[in-house]
């Protein structure tokens, strides 16, 4: 375990705001978490994953937890699932190849995501038709709070889109330190995605492997997406809003490029993407920060930006959204003041 007084953010951000934090508290293993934690009565306290979901207004005036435990295993299988548990500390992605290359069905759609193990279910990460709810199996966590471990199956979570529990009531109470995951040894994959039929092309569907589909993944998402490297950034920083069928119908009557899906409940979900480049902010660029040039969805610090500026540029497409569309975008993105 260490702990540093005064630690620099700006490597554990996705953005590369250079925030510092009152203490950072690195953990090597589980019998170092639940040893801190029984110890000391913490304040004021973030638990940080991956850092990829997040924004840092300032810094912050307390302690800050990371979970760095990893190791994947295989818990339980049988001839046609398989049970696999990873530690919270382990990067996402890291995880979606182990599962590739074993062939386990599933996660393959989610390969390149960033961030940590353990805040895939916080976020209920998704894309490309898949999200973590559906191969969910269960997680175990310490509660801040009585300081106990607990177990979390699916049915306990409220997982929603971009939602969970662990990102509702109990925010920040349960620093998690194992995920697992349900996966399917049957060949079984989502393509309906447009992007991901248009990057299969001609390709005969019917001899793809697992492998396939996670390149394909990678290659849509390192020709949409920028680098963290080069360009800071939380990858989409808003939510795809869902309207009513009369609100879709007004729109629709006024604006007939309008994109829309019909989504349970009648509802149907508008891609904010749209929404932000029928505005103009597509490749957009204000001081330091900017929509990227490839995807309007993804907010940039162009460098030494501030998190007050990144926060007000999301401010502004915000309400030139709802000007023009009458929808309210919901950032997806997590605020820390």
């Amino acid at each position: 375990m260490q702990r540093i007084t005064n630690a620099s953010l700006k490597q554990l951000n996705s953005f590369g705001l250079d925030s510092t934090a009152k203490e950072l508290v690195l953990f090597e293993n589980e019998e170092e978490i639940i040893s801190y934690l029984d110890k000391y009565e913490l304040d004021k306290y973030l638990i940080l994953g991956g850092g990829s979901n997040l924004l840092f207004l300032n810094d912050f005036d307390g302690v800050v937890l990371k979970n760095n435990c990893t190791g994947i295993s295989i818990l339980d299988q049988d001839n046609a699932s398989v049970i696999v548990e990873s530690k919270a500390g382990e990067e996402w992605d890291n995880l979606v190849r182990f599962c590739v290359d074993n062939e386990f069905y599933g996660i393959e759609n989610l390969g390149l995501i960033p961030g940590s193990v353990g805040a895939a279910p916080v976020q209920n990460i998704g894309a490309y038709g898949v999200e973590l709810k559906d191969v969910f199996h269960s997680l175990i966590g310490y509660d801040l709070i009585n300081k106990v471990k607990k177990e979390f199956h699916f049915d306990e979570c409220n997982f929603g889109y971009r939602e969970s529990i662990f990102k509702n009531e109990l925010k920040q109470k349960i620093l998690i330190t194992s995920v697992r995951l349900k996966l399917q040894k049957e060949r079984l994959f989502k393509l309906n995605y447009r992007a991901i039929q248009d990057e299969l092309g001609n390709l005969n569907k019917d001899e793809l492997t697992i492998k396939d589909v996670y390149k394909t993944i990678k290659n849509i998402r390192e020709s949409k997406l920028p680098e963290v490297s080069k360009l800071g950034n939380a990858g989409s920083f808003f939510k795809n809003p869902e309207i009513d069928p009369e609100q879709f119908s007004q729109l629709k009557s006024k604006f007939h490029g309008l994109v829309a899906f019909p989504v349970d409940g009648g509802n149907y979900k508008v891609p904010a993407s749209w929404l932000i480049e029928q505005c103009g902010f597509k490749g957009k660029k204000v001081g330091n920060v900017g929509c990227y040039e490839k995807q309007s969805l993804v907010i940039v610090n162009y460098g030494n930006a501030t998190g007050e500026e990144l926060f007000n540029f999301s401010k502004t497409i915000q309400e030139t959204v709802f000007e023009k569309f009458n929808i309210m975008l919901t950032p997806e993105v997590n605020i820390i003041q």
